[in-house]
């Protein structure tokens, strides 16, 4: 993981439609179906993972010791999830400032899901462009 970024230039010119397909028709590389969309780049289709793709009893590890026959002790769930009350506080910060309004926040609020990156930070730079850094690794 590391912290990368990137400029915006608002007066960039932008591509038109045409522009774009001429481009990709013209490209030395050949452009696959196949190869378009890496497998680890792409959500997993609905019965993809079943039974014999998952270990016996590896969810039940993972999750830790169960009483009363299926339910989790809070404690052992905890510590097998590595959750620390410093973590519990630092998840409240956030929450307390999440509901802050926005002008009155001071800090940029993103919301990544499932395959985005988190941004660290936003600035606008003398010449008029956008730097953005982020996260390199989705979420």
């Amino acid at each position: 993981m590391a912290i990368q970024s990137m400029v915006l230039d608002p007066n960039a010119q932008s591509y038109t439609d045409d522009q774009i397909v001429g481009k990709v028709n013209s490209a030395t590389a050949q452009i696959t179906r196949a190869s378009s969309v890496a497998a680890a780049a792409r959500p997993i289709a609905s019965g993809e993972v079943g039974a014999t793709e998952i270990a016996a009893g590896a969810i039940k590890s993972k999750l830790g010791a169960e009483t009363d026959g299926n339910k989790l002790v809070s404690a052992s769930l905890a510590a097998a999830a590595g959750v620390t009350n410093a973590q519990v506080a630092v998840g409240q910060a956030k929450a307390n400032l999440d509901a802050m309004a926005d002008v009155d926040r001071s800090y940029v609020k993103t919301s990544p899901t499932s395959g985005q990156f988190k941004v660290i930070a936003i600035e606008r730079q003398a010449d008029g462009k956008l730097k953005v850094e982020y996260e390199d690794v989705a979420v």
